[in-house]
């Protein structure tokens, strides 16, 4: 009877075994939030799936996470930027994947909305797993994940889009970088395109958030010191229904012009209010009106050859080249949108910096970005066969010198770009939009 017990318990564990498995098998390796991304997750799997094929001791998967505005004011530049980190994605896990197992993700969408940013990144930390994030956009909604969860939780974070100066001295911990350069240098690059239009005065209606009074506060500074110009500014809150006695607030010194710094919901009725009352007929623009959908709005007859400025990347380079060419063999397009290749860009990075360090801890990796990012190293390129060097040379503890589809990485003590590249556009009578140059910094 004693025998019989024994055999049924015994019979039991092996099942339960059996049953726990089955279901582990069942579980995906990458999360997807919509079909499309399921459908990305099954295209940049690896053939070499099984964990235990690795070597003993091998740290597991290194599963990155995306956080972005993919629904709200900035959707239509967030969706872009999640199709950069999935491009990345699949040509990381081409390139053999990370620690030889394929890097899985996470996408987060924080609508704009600095609370749901931060549910959202405790998410995918806590319940999902995730060991570093690509994000958040705006600043706002960066600089609350990085006070509130990833930097006490000791998870390095990259945004790619996040450009206000309270990034620098934000209190992360030393784990928030970013991909773009900071408006200290953005917002003397927007005056200087400011004056070359023949403006000396000009009133500048801005977001009141961490983004839109950082670098109306440089550009302001900038304008009057540099270029000896005139600056009335003034703060708007989103989601209003008009803006029409913040524009004439803004005309207290008879401006010639108006400097926008708004998301393009709220920029629409600024635009459209001026016009339609004839306060404003000459406009230039900050990053977030490069967009077509307020050309659109506004129409070519408004808006033709009126100029801005937006994060730019390194003109005609080897890497921007073979990126672009990649993307639009991906999506069939181009890309159209600022920060799409610091998406792609900051994903390889952390790619880079995982191997190099041999470690899915936070601490390790974030140690290793400033080694993966700045000469002298190995380059490597935004292509498959230069990442695939770039990791076998990380793993065996070379200097890794990443110049990416935007710019090269090179971190100074607050996370922020050494170098890098302001770009400048106009919208066209065409009803387009058109790069036209850069302005270099740290060149």
């Amino acid at each position: 009877m004693r025998q019989l017990l024994v055999l049924a318990a015994s019979v039991a564990a092996i099942l339960a075994l059996l049953t726990a498995a089955c279901s582990n098998g069942d579980e995906p390796s990458e999360q997807a939030a919509t079909d499309s991304q399921q459908a990305q997750a099954e295209q940049t799997q690896s053939p070499q799936t099984d964990a235990s094929a690795q070597p003993d001791g091998a740290p597991g998967p290194l599963k990155i996470a995306f956080l972005g505005d993919l629904t709200g004011g900035l959707a239509e530049i967030g969706v872009e930027m999640r199709d950069g980190f999935l491009l990345a994605i699949k040509q990381i896990n081409a390139a053999g994947g990370v620690f030889g197992q394929p890097v899985e993700f996470v996408i987060g969408d924080t609508n704009t909305d600095p609370t749901i940013a931060i549910e959202e990144a405790r998410r995918m930390i806590e319940i999902e797993g995730a060991h570093v994030i690509v994000g958040a956009h705006s600043s706002t909604n960066s600089l609350a994940v990085a006070e509130s969860i990833t930097g006490p939780a000791g998870i390095p974070q990259i945004s790619p889009a996040s450009s206000s100066p309270q990034l620098a001295v934000a209190a992360d911990n030393d784990f928030l970088f970013r991909a773009t350069l900071n408006d200290k240098v953005q917002g003397p690059a927007l005056a200087q395109l400011v004056s070359e239009q023949g403006y000396t005065n000009v009133g500048v209606i801005y977001r009141d958030d961490a983004w839109g009074q950082g670098i109306a506060d440089s550009f302001a500074e900038a304008f009057v010191e540099t270029w000896a110009g005139q600056v009335v500014k003034v703060a708007v809150a989103p989601q209003q229904t008009t803006y029409l006695s913040e524009i004439q607030r803004s005309l207290q010194n008879e401006p010639e012009a108006l400097v926008m710094l708004a998301y393009v919901p709220e920029g629409t009725i600024i635009l459209r209010e001026s016009i339609e009352n004839e306060l404003y007929d000459r406009f230039v623009f900050g990053p977030t009106s490069r967009n077509p959908s307020l050309m659109e709005a506004i129409g070519p007859e408004h808006l033709g050859d009126m100029h801005g400025t937006a994060p730019g990347t390194a003109p005609g380079t080897e890497s921007a080249l073979l990126w672009e060419s990649a993307f639009i063999e991906e999506y069939e397009r181009p890309y159209g949108f600022p920060y799409t290749k610091q998406a792609y860009d900051a994903a390889v990075a952390f790619a880079l910096a995982a191997e190099a360090a041999g470690s899915t801890d936070g601490a390790a990796i974030r140690d290793q970005l400033r080694r993966i990012g700045g000469a002298p190293g190995l380059v490597v390129l935004a292509d498959i066969g230069s990442i695939r060097l770039g990791l076998e040379a990380a793993r065996n503890g070379e200097d890794i010198d990443y110049e990416g589809a935007a710019q090269s990485l090179e971190w100074d003590e607050n996370g922020d770009l050494a170098r890098g590249f302001v770009g400048i556009w106009r919208f066209t009578a065409q009803g387009g939009i058109e790069d036209t140059g850069v302005i270099p910094y740290g060149e």
